[in-house]
């Protein structure tokens, strides 16, 4: 076994000899990112070797990284074997998951919470009247079938004489999970999650109120094994299902985390926390529950459930009461998940009036449509190139991530998170880049950069100096950077624009098509997710993202997805819609649509400017 050591947390993990860097940030917990989970096509796992085998760099590494990071040190983790003890050093970034936690949603205006807490002043035993412990509280409980734990009814006797018998019974569903000493009546908190491919959001709740008391979020962990979910689903099924153990440790890791930080702002004890509801992706559900998600992948795309699941928590290991509950809301397909449930009932697709469609923008692409007393959704495969993954300057939303751009006459405007020098470009920077080259002409709708050398006179000289020949064709410098990091948009992640888009307006297509309905018929377009909520509508319809329909009609409606999840928390009228809402619903199988091939190839082009 050989050390590694990860700077600037000095943090040591122990691997066998042969293994990759890769590998052992995996095994430490160290945050790295690697899109292609480890082939070495994305070029993102960059790690700076301080002390180590210093090899020659390999094919990848040659490709991605410039002559002045091989200089510096700089080597990709998945292609750096080591043979002796070596010590590496990460760059870090402050995170922008609070983009995400910003979005904290407004708290349920009459909260119906399925946690009953009551205090009950209990009469004492005595010779002439001798009920049962048990017996004596169930008595004092509204519904006479009541369920308790063994872990309750062995701590009952002393629980109850300690209290003097006033004491607080708190019921979930029919199980009687905690008898507490005194009134705790007014202590009474859940947990909502949206369990995201790249990001994982929780807050806690008080559910008397209803309101959010606190968000926080962590990057997905599982990222490191790849930034989509068929990677995911590839790396569940290693080594006769270790890989689907190590994801779902992953996942409920990460959740016990930001619990773990929820739970230290505010002062709250794990064991006050008597519910959880959670939302994801059919796959993410399928991870956080540990259930193979091996059939998800192929077609006909089965699901191993669709129904709402409810499980306790410590058969999770969830950091909050044990005995509490677990919910998962429902799946509607193998690419539609309780995400776009939740999004559904924190939109009220199921009580609209109007023609509205709701789309999350990700790698998957939901949709629902909403239009004439009929539901339908579908989810294509735009790939993760809105979420900055497989461009070449792209990166998530954290800190040093342009997020916006302003092409205007000669001038390049870029707005950077944290105001720090930029280091790459996230997904809404990344729609504004293309309209902006669009609208000056620089970028063709066929999706091809003008040639600087045939027609790049009419250019202005600073845009004409930007746009060069590349390692692979040409691309348009968006930022100078040091040591020959630019921050560039190439050929080739033109192209993966277009392949994103195209997907989702195709998908927009089919589903109006479905409901007989022209674009401009659209009373609403609600842009789901924190990423919806930062893209600039202007730009996403110039590059033909979203049907042409008034600016007015489109709307963010912030992270909708983990909306619905607390709203589910905290009422159970909401639940049971969300329960309902899979089979209100309508599923459109792309993949067997031959008319969804030719809109596809129709929305590759963008829209003429």
């Amino acid at each position: 076994m050989i050390t590694v050591t990860f700077l600037p947390w000095n943090k040591k993990i122990e691997i066998a000899e042969g293994s990759n860097l890769l590998q052992a940030a995996a095994l430490a917990g160290v945050p790295l990112e690697s899109n292609c989970g480890g082939k070495g096509s994305c070029g993102k796992c960059k790690v700076k070797l301080i002390a180590g085998d210093n090899a020659a760099p390999t094919t990848a590494e040659s490709r991605f990284l410039s002559p002045e990071e091989l200089a510096a040190g700089v080597v990709l983790a998945c292609q750096r074997k080591i043979f002796r003890d070596t010590v590496v050093e990460i760059e870090t970034r402050k995170s922008a998951d609070e983009r995400k936690t910003a979005l904290r949603g407004t708290p349920i205006a009459a909260p119906e919470p399925c946690v009953k807490k009551q205090f009950l002043q209990l009469s004492r035993p005595t010779v002439e009247e001798q009920t049962p412990d048990l017996e004596r509280v169930l008595a004092a409980l509204p519904g006479a079938h009541l369920d308790i734990e063994l872990q309750v009814l062995s701590r009952l006797p002393r629980t109850l004489r300690d209290a003097s018998f006033n004491v607080t019974a708190v019921v979930i569903g029919n199980r009687l999970i905690a008898v507490e000493p005194g009134d705790t009546t007014g202590r009474c908190y859940g947990l909502a999650f949206d369990i995201g491919t790249t990001t994982i959001m929780g807050s806690l709740l008080d559910l008397n109120s209803g309101k959010v008391v606190a968000v926080a979020a962590e990057t997905n962990p599982q990222r490191i094994f790849g930034s989509d979910v068929i990677s995911r689903i590839g790396y569940a099924s290693r080594e006769q299902g270790k890989g689907l153990i190590e994801l779902q440790e992953k996942v409920i890791g990460a959740m016990n985390a930001i619990t773990g930080k929820l739970l230290a702002e505010t002062g709250v004890d794990q064991n006050e926390v008597y519910e959880a509801v959670a939302v994801g992706n059919t796959t993410m559900s399928h991870l956080f529950l540990g259930v193979d998600p091996a059939y998800l992948a192929p077609a006909p795309f089965i699901p191993a459930y669709r129904r709402m699941m409810e499980l306790k928590a410590e058969e999770l290991g969830l950091k909050m009461n044990p005995l509490g509950r677990v919910v998962v809301l429902p799946n509607i397909a193998g690419y539609v998940g309780s995400d776009t449930v939740g999004v559904m009932l924190a939109a009220g697709l199921d009580q609209r009036r109007d023609k509205c469609l709701a789309i999350d923008i990700g790698t998957n692409g939901e949709m629902v449509l909403s239009a004439n007393g009929r539901m339908l959704t579908c989810s294509t495969a735009a790939g993760p190139a809105f979420e900055g993954a497989e461009i070449s300057s792209g990166m998530r939303a954290a800190e040093g991530a342009i997020e916006a751009v302003e092409i205007s006459g000669a001038a390049v405007k870029l707005k950077v998170i944290g105001d720090a020098p930029p280091r790459g470009i996230c997904g809404s920077g990344l729609i504004d880049a293309v309209a902006g080259l669009l609208t000056s002409g620089l970028v063709q709708p066929s999706g091809r950069f003008l040639d600087p050398e045939k027609d790049g006179a009419s250019l202005p000289a600073e845009l004409r100096k930007r746009l060069r020949r590349g390692r692979e064709g040409l691309e348009f410098v968006l930022a100078w950077g040091k040591g020959g990091a630019d921050v560039v948009l190439t050929q080739g992640d033109l192209r993966k624009v277009q392949l994103a888009k195209g997907a989702i307006a195709a998908g927009i297509k089919i589903l109006l098509k479905d409901t007989g309905l022209a674009p401009g018929d659209l009373d609403a377009v609600l842009l789901a997710g924190a990423f919806g909520n930062y893209i600039r509508k202007e730009s996403a319809l110039i590059i033909g993202l979203l049907p042409p329909v008034p600016l007015e009609r489109i709307k963010a409606i912030g992270n909708a997805a983990g909306d619905g999840s607390r709203m589910a928390l905290v009422s159970k009228s909401f639940r049971e819609r969300a329960a309902a809402l899979p089979d209100l619903v309508e599923h459109v199988e792309l993949s067997t649509r031959a008319d969804f091939n030719e809109e596809f190839i129709k929305a590759l082009n963008f829209p003429a400017v």
